[in-house]
């Protein structure tokens, strides 16, 4: 098998390993081709090696990393989705498979055009572990691989084959899901981060310096989690009203991390072991720290990730004002925002959206 893998960080790394371990033919897209090693090594968090691989090809040319390959890869943040397709939609021939990873944030939108070239186009509700890049182009350390995966595709009788693809080069197994919304509409990063960020940052202005910042889940708090868990049941509605598909595969967080009561989610939350030293996302200065608003925890989880949800549910006219009030806020900070759009790709109504992930 030949595997193509878009983007070359945390989790783009980690897929090259496991397919190149496995004895695919694997190339990898990346703007810093010179800085990659020729053996590719995933590592725990005390150092010992998990798997190691090495790609055939390593390249800054789109065309030269995708010809030939059977599976594509797609490992960019949300924001930048949307130009790589228009990049790499011309290189596509039907029958390939365009995986997205993690499936959230409105990436099936941008390659509508490519569904109509017979390509099939697919994304994994989670990423299979918490990843991050030891050394770039050489060593992740990943901790916390999940006991299985789950995938929808579009179109959907697609979705057996890629989880056969999936399954072989993670070597765990891999669950079809019934309707690619599954992924779109999962409660994770799109309502878990943006809690989080508005809980730490919310009386942000423009000059005010934090003299500390919490670590983002070691330090959670039960107020985050109150948050946390409206925007989770205003999700959970959303599903419920959308009743053209089956979105049984969309748990509640709670159901998801195993605790229905505030204080015990936010003990869970804090006590989760690959969540350990993460930062919250801030730039050092005199004084103090800033917001780092460049992290994909608000360029993505915020603009594509619940952005989406939202969009979905002024389409099918339910409303979450829990959500709206995150986004709300978001959208008041003095940045540049790139944002998702369904009508950008043609989706005005529930008619619509039945009609694209109803395929």
């Amino acid at each position: 098998m030949q595997v193509t893998i878009i983007g070359a960080g945390n989790v783009g790394t980690q897929l090259a390993v496991h397919y190149a371990s496995r004895g695919a033919t694997v190339k990898i897209y990346s703007s810093k081709p010179q800085l990659f090693q020729t053996e590719l090594q995933i590592i725990d968090d005390v150092g010992t090696i998990l798997a190691k691989g090495s790609p055939q090809l390593v390249t800054d040319s789109l065309a030269a990393a995708v010809s030939g390959s059977e599976l594509i890869l797609i490992t960019v943040p949300a924001f930048l989705v949307d130009r790589l397709a228009k990049e790499l939609i011309p290189h596509l021939k039907a029958g390939m498979k365009v995986g997205l990873i993690p499936g959230s944030g409105g990436g099936e939108l941008a390659f509508k055009e490519a569904l109509a070239k017979g390509v099939v186009i697919f994304g994994l509700q989670r990423v299979p572990s918490v990843a991050r890049l030891k050394e770039y182009g050489h060593i992740v350390v990943a901790s916390g691989y999940r006991p299985s995966l789950h995938l929808a595709a579009l179109p959907q009788q697609a979705s057996v084959d890629c989880c056969r693809l999936i399954s072989w080069g993670l070597g765990m197994p891999c669950y079809p899901l019934a309707s690619y919304l599954n992924l779109t509409l999962t409660p994770s990063n799109p309502i878990l981060h943006t809690s989080r960020l508005y809980r730490l940052f919310k009386d942000y202005r423009p000059g005010k310096v934090y003299k500390h910042l919490p670590l983002f889940y070691e330090d959670w708090d039960d107020e985050t989690t109150r948050l946390l868990f409206k925007c989770d049941t205003e999700v959970q509605a959303l599903c419920q009203h959308l009743s053209e598909f089956d979105l049984s595969g969309i748990r509640s967080l709670k159901e998801h991390y195993g605790q229905v009561e505030v204080a015990a989610f936010s003990a869970k939350i804090r006590s989760i072991a690959s969540f350990k030293g993460l930062k919250t996302p801030g730039l050092e200065t005199a004084g103090g720290y800033l917001p780092d608003f460049s992290s994909h925890y608000f360029s993505a989880d915020f603009a594509f990730g619940l952005k989406l949800i939202l969009q979905v549910g002024n389409l099918a006219q339910v409303a979450l004002p829990t959500c709206q009030m995150l986004m709300t806020w978001y959208e008041s900070l003095p940045l540049k925002h790139q944002e998702v759009s369904c009508a950008r790709y043609g989706l005005n109504t529930r008619a619509d959206l039945v009609a694209f992930y109803g395929q």
